[in-house]
């Protein structure tokens, strides 16, 4: 909201540097002071432009040629329209903004901005990110719920920050475990369909199939027998992959409609499947791959061999088995090459387990091997498990798994509750959808408030919690705001904060002031944590001020109607950091 008084006085800075006879020192870039009586911000270009100096061959003393150099500049710049002073601090300049000024401002921005406030400007870019990456005929439980609800926060991020943002899924319909259940369903449910909860159903067939193929030579040369009909494309096999694969499907999108996540492209594996292997024959044909076969073995990738690296990197690749079934490794290089190719993108992150790494450094760096210089824009935004209280990991083929289905119905059954309980006049309807907001909130949150590569242990104590770092808490603070807004009848068109500022509503008006450089450094860092720390923040801080500062009570009018409009951007903000987060602000809790 300062960008255009900032760009003036940047302009300024650099004039005024350059007619020091001063090398280029690069972009003024300018980082918030700390609040003391104004708000302000500081650059410490003269340092630069110091160290420009001493790398030039001429003998400087750099930090007090700096400190020089910044007093020389805050003298000509003097104070230009826009701001209540310019001063130099050591090595930097910092300047600082009326403060009734700047607080009218902030409170203009976010109220005028609304939905758009804290937007970024274009950057000219285009991102795609994939994530979710569900496998067909298997459950979907809480430790797929992390990636999905990182990849939808990342994409919610990078699109506000001024990216062209493409949301990709990429889901596994064929591979070994496609082929295990399809062997347990012939054998043992040939004919049966699912009725009901069609993802727990199939789930449940998995880890059947896995428990009787594991450890049985018997049974696992069925499987084997079953893998080549169907790499033979044998009708029967098809027939039946295609109806049950479709059953999945139908499942992931009703899952996906009420998370309410949607995605631009969904890619398929079998759709990659075969230019896969074909992409493999090319590989051996340019000398990247090496075909073992005819000796039992595989086709592989020596990529550090290739590299010329004597230190072990990469390692070695397998790109397809010595049947000449396809790998991940297989299907996943065509997919990376069909994005650059098919969707013009500059750059690719993929949402992927942690464990991941190496195997996707092989891939990124094989593909630029291949000649695609923008392998090297790709970026592997890796997550760990989500944990159930005591540190038990889930696992698809065991039984520690919470299904989707039950944790989104415990969710918004305890949601419900705590709705009876705070608002008993609601309508059943508005109490449902209440309790559907919150009961989502409280799943999605935890997943975004711990660092991507940090375990989440997830339990309901602290999703649900009004009283901590979780959704309702923030939910809760942008219902306290529209509360207040609701009962004022409207928000005043202006407002002066020409009065002495309680502490509270400083400390709003600069975190609402931050919002924009946070969305763009969480866009930078690939951390929706930032933002979910921000919102955090930010109701913390609001809460307190519904405590602390009266509002409809406010000693003047005047005050009244400035505290309003702080109530008025308060509100705004909180709601454009939740939808970040893909969390819903309820006007009513």
């Amino acid at each position: 909201m300062f960008e255009r008084d900032l760009e003036t006085i940047s302009k300024l800075i650099s004039k005024n540097l350059s007619d020091l006879g001063l090398p280029d020192a690069g972009e003024v870039k300018w980082q918030p002071t700390p609040f003391a009586g104004q708000w302000g911000m500081g650059t410490n270009i003269c340092f630069q432009a110091a160290a420009a100096e001493a790398k030039s061959g001429k003998k400087v003393n750099v930090p007090a040629r700096a400190q020089e150099i910044a007093q020389l500049v805050a003298e000509k710049i003097g104070t230009p329209p826009g701001f209540a002073r310019v001063v130099a601090d050591k090595a930097y300049v910092n300047v600082y903004f009326d403060t009734p000024t700047y607080a009218a401002r902030v409170a203009e921005a976010a109220i005028t901005e609304g939905a758009n406030f804290g937007h970024g400007a274009s950057k000219g870019e285009r991102i795609m990110i994939e994530f979710s990456q569900p496998n067909t005929h298997k459950a979907f439980h809480v430790g797929h719920l992390r990636n999905v609800i990182l990849g939808a926060a990342m994409s919610n991020i990078l699109e506000f920050a001024g990216f062209d943002t493409v949301r990709a899924n990429y889901i596994g319909d064929i591979g070994l475990h496609v082929i295990k259940w399809l062997w347990c369903y012939l054998k043992f449910h040939a004919g049966q369909e699912p009725d009901g909860d069609r993802t727990r159903w199939m789930g449940d067939v998995y880890a059947e199939a896995d428990r009787l193929v594991e450890g049985n030579p018997e049974n696992e040369a069925e499987v084997r027998a079953l893998f080549a009909r169907w790499d033979k494309h044998d009708p029967e096999v098809m027939a039946l992959w295609e109806k049950t694969r479709q059953w999945s499907l139908d499942g992931f999108k009703q899952i996906y409609e009420l998370l309410n996540v949607p995605f631009d492209v969904i890619f398929y594996e079998s759709e990659v499947e075969e230019p896969g292997k074909e992409l493999v024959k090319e590989l051996i044909a340019r000398g990247l791959a090496i075909d073992e076969r005819a000796t039992g073995g595989t086709v592989i990738v020596k990529l550090d061999e290739l590299l010329g690296l004597k230190k072990e990197k990469y390692r070695v690749l397998v790109v397809l088995r010595s049947d000449g079934t396809s790998l991940y490794a297989t299907k996943d290089l065509e997919l990376a090459i069909k994005k650059f190719k098919e969707w013009h993108i500059d750059r690719s992150i993929y949402v992927i387990d942690v464990r991941q790494s190496l195997y996707l450094s092989q891939i990124f760096k094989l593909v630029e091997l291949l000649g695609f210089e923008q392998a090297k824009q790709c970026y592997h935004l890796s997550y760990e498990i989500v944990n159930l209280p005591g540190n038990v990991a889930m696992k698809s083929r065991e039984g520690t798994v919470v299904l989707f289905e039950d944790l989104v119905r415990e969710a918004v059954r305890r949601a419900s509750e705590v709705v009876q309980e705070k608002n008993p006049d609601l309508t059943p309807e508005e109490k449902q959808a209440v309790a559907q907001a919150v009961g989502l909130g409280a799943i999605k949150y935890p997943m975004l408030m711990v660092d991507n590569n940090k375990i989440v242990t997830f339990d309901w104590e602290t999703a649900i919690s009004f009283d901590g770092q979780s959704a309702p808490y923030i939910q809760n603070a942008y219902v306290r705001a529209n509360s207040i807004l609701k009962k004022a009848g409207s928000v005043p068109a202006e407002a002066a904060f020409t009065y002495a500022l309680h502490p509270l509503e400083i400390e709003l008006i600069d975190l609402i002031s931050r919002f924009s450089n946070t969305v763009q450094q969480a866009a930078l860092d690939y951390k929706p944590l930032h933002i979910a720390s921000y919102a955090f923040e930010l109701a913390k801080t609001f809460h307190s001020f519904y405590h602390g500062v009266p509002v409809l009570q406010a000693e003047t009018e005047p005050i009244k109607n400035a505290r309003l409009r702080l109530v008025a951007a308060a509100r705004q903000t909180l709601a454009n950091a939740l939808h970040l987060l893909d969390i819903q602000a309820p006007d009513v809790m």
